[in-house]
């Protein structure tokens, strides 16, 4: 967003300055051509009253000219005779017009006072301007040409358009420090508050946006705030009603246990007693899930490999009553995963407990944590029969199991952002990593 509000404005200031600056350089070409012909105007007249004295003769004249000193311009005359005094233009110099007549003012024959000089006269050539300027002499017209190339005629445009080159310049630096100041006071409370909601997307219901920079991005983080707020309570009220309703139910399911050990048929009343103690440990989980916002917050972690030595350790005693071998596959650095160390290590502890009962003594077992580019891999594989087909559907009844322990397994994946594969003589834990949390577990 910071790159398109800086192109943005920097392309607008060029385009505001190319506006400008365009017209001003054709400005300041005319200007600078139009000093350049009053410069010559003015060579030329000084030149023509000096041609115009009754005194000057044609040697006279070219010794002037030849003493004049540098200036721009190239400069001849066309005496009265037609005689061409110093270095004439292309196309010649052209006979006076418009001379007014006489020649001076004060005595009888009029010669005395300055000569008459005529208007300037302006010729457009190929390669320049010619300023001819027509002036009376005591033998009649004379004409005076000043010729300018295009050099000359333009000499100080270059500096004039290099100072509007750097301030335009300039100006386009300023723009952009601006702009970059002005994008980032809008743009970083922008990124901060799209950074806060897909923290909030992602579970971490602590997150919140800042309510800095302008007034329309600051209202955008309060609502933001205020909707993870909303969000925050609405959560709390839900997870204590269903804990306190599972608190409820525990004194009803009390009063059926007694009841079910008081049956006379003790077959059925174990077979019942089972079913209850099932219904038991899912309104212990729920509780326990209900519950977890105040014990460890809203965006539960652990590490796996720390989690998996530790329900390693509590199966090793019953592993080696029944002649098995437990082997742990086990990276050395921590695999930090977005689940609680109290749901991974139930989920562990159904995987193993379906080996154990499942599986012959003396089956060995493997359990696997790999890391992944993700998350981290949970691998249980053992080398007995196989899971049957329709294992993982909740409430089978297969070989005494109820496909319980399974689903566990697979809640916990789901709600750590992964999921739970069953293959023959293996169960796949897949969990999504909770980068930057330190272990709980």
């Amino acid at each position: 967003m910071r790159r398109r509000i800086l192109f943005l404005s920097v392309g607008m200031t060029t385009l505001v300055v190319l506006a400008f600056a365009v017209p001003l350089v054709l400005l300041l070409r005319t200007t600078t051509a139009n000093e350049s012909k009053d410069k010559a105007r003015y060579r030329a007249e000084a030149v023509a009253y000096y041609v115009g004295d009754r005194d000057h003769t044609a040697d006279d004249i070219t010794a002037y000219l030849d003493g004049l000193p540098d200036g721009p311009g190239q400069i001849s005359v066309r005496m009265a005779d037609g005689t061409i005094l110093g270095s004439p233009p292309p196309g010649g110099v052209p006979t006076p017009k418009d001379v007014p007549a006489g020649y001076g003012d004060g005595d009888d024959d009029g010669r005395k006072g300055p000569p008459k000089v005529g208007d300037a006269d302006y010729r457009g050539l190929d390669d320049g301007l010619a300023v001819d300027v027509g002036v009376g002499t005591p033998q009649g017209p004379a004409s005076v040409c000043l010729y300018l190339t295009n050099d000359e005629l333009y000499d100080g445009l270059v500096p004039r358009v290099l100072i509007l080159v750097g301030g335009s310049l300039l100006v386009l630096l300023l723009s952009i420090v601006g702009a970059e100041l002005v994008s980032r006071r809008m743009a970083r409370p922008l990124e901060e508050t799209a950074s806060t909601a897909e923290r909030l997307a992602q579970g971490d219901m602590e997150a919140r946006a800042p309510t800095t920079g302008p007034t329309e991005v600051a209202k955008v983080g309060a609502a933001l705030n205020g909707l993870a707020d909303r969000i925050d309570e609405v959560i709390a009220v839900e997870r204590e009603a269903v804990a306190d309703l599972s608190h409820r139910l525990r004194t009803p399911l009390t009063a059926l246990r007694l009841q079910v050990e008081a049956l006379p048929d003790r077959e059925s009343a174990e077979e019942l007693n089972t079913q209850v103690t099932a219904l038991e440990r899912t309104l212990t989980a729920v509780i326990s899930a209900a519950r977890r916002p105040q014990r460890e917050g809203r965006v539960p972690h652990c590490d796996a490999v720390d989690v998996t030595r530790q329900r390693a350790a509590f199966w090793a005693p019953l592993f080696e009553d029944q002649g098995r071998e437990l082997t742990l596959d086990l990276p050395r650095s921590a695999a930090p995963v977005r689940s609680s160390a109290e749901d991974l290590g139930a989920a562990l502890d159904a995987l193993v407990e379906n080996v154990v009962a499942h599986t012959p003594d003396g089956t060995p077992a493997r359990i696997t944590v790999t890391p992944t580019d993700s998350g981290v891999r949970i691998v249980v594989a053992d080398e007995g029969p196989g899971i049957p087909l329709g294992a993982g559907e909740r409430g089978r009844s297969d070989r005494g199991s109820t496909g319980l322990g399974l689903d566990i397994a697979r809640r916990c994946a789901e709600a750590a952002g992964g999921h739970l594969t069953l293959r023959r003589n293996e169960v796949e834990l897949t969990l999504r990593s909770s980068t930057g949390a330190s272990p709980t577990g």
